[in-house]
């Protein structure tokens, strides 16, 4: 297995991608802390609309350690106790996947301020926070990672104006942090996800959702478990000499752009 008797911690693991990542990595060997503000998975009305088990059940049917953690990711005292919990359950901290993240939809004039504060108190804020509260644990591992989910809407318009700039921000933040933490031989690295089949697409429409059917050029949408095997490879021994990458996952999305 790639990442044996590493720890883990996946943001926003109870559902969707997160949910995917945190199954993924103790497939591959890793104890992981599932972070999220509830246990539940929540129940899509397009995708995962039938989801009966919670994260750590799935991780423990293959044998694995998991645990959650309530956390509320824009909350610097929840942050502080995952990183504590997730220590003191498993000894300590490998790889910190921040993929927790919320999308309102509203164009410039119809999203409230408390709004923008939101989604990018959690999008970009609670990225930057877990990162620096979870540096002094990934010091003392021999293969500290951090693994930052962002997105295609970070390198397009289009989406409103919180959740492309919070996801450029994020994408902006792996690269500096990858500077500031190279000489600590941790890696930062971002995933950048297309139209992924998760709950979070309720916000959309069926017009909207054959929108992206049209500019996904592979024939399918992406699953959960295309952005978590990336993620994998991102936390695994394979790419230790890789920090400050931008790795797109979407079906082919920003190269019909080009």
């Amino acid at each position: 297995m790639l990442l044996s008797n590493r720890v883990a911690i996946v943001t926003g693991g109870s559902s969707g991608i997160g949910r995917g990542i945190a199954i993924e990595l103790a497939r591959e060997g890793a104890k992981v802390a599932v972070a999220d503000v509830q246990q539940a998975p929540k129940i899509g009305k397009y995708h995962e609309t039938d989801l009966a088990t919670t994260t750590v059940d799935e991780i423990e049917k293959l044998d694995g350690e998991g645990c959650f953690v309530k956390t509320d990711v824009s909350d610097e005292s929840q942050v502080r106790n995952m990183i504590e919990q997730t220590h003191q359950r498993f000894g300590g901290l490998d790889i910190l996947v921040n993929n927790a993240g919320i999308h309102i939809p509203g164009d410039s004039q119809a999203l409230s301020l408390a709004n923008w504060d939101k989604v990018t108190g959690l999008n970009q804020r609670g990225v930057f926070m877990a990162s620096k509260l979870a540096v002094e644990n990934l010091r003392n591992s021999r293969a500290g990672r951090i693994i930052n989910i962002a997105s295609i809407q970070a390198f397009r318009g289009g989406g409103g104006p919180a959740y492309p700039t919070a996801k450029a921000a994020v994408v902006n933040l792996t690269r500096s942090m990858a500077v500031e933490l190279a000489s600590d031989a941790i890696t930062v690295n971002a995933v950048c996800p297309g139209y992924i089949e998760t709950s979070i697409q309720d916000y959309a429409s069926l017009e909207q959702i054959e929108v992206c059917r049209q500019k996904t050029l592979l024939p399918r949408f992406g699953k959960p478990r295309d952005v978590a095997r990336a993620c994998v490879f991102l936390a695994s021994n394979d790419a230790e000499w890789i920090t400050g990458t931008a790795l797109v996952v979407d079906g082919g999305w920003l190269a019909g752009l080009m």
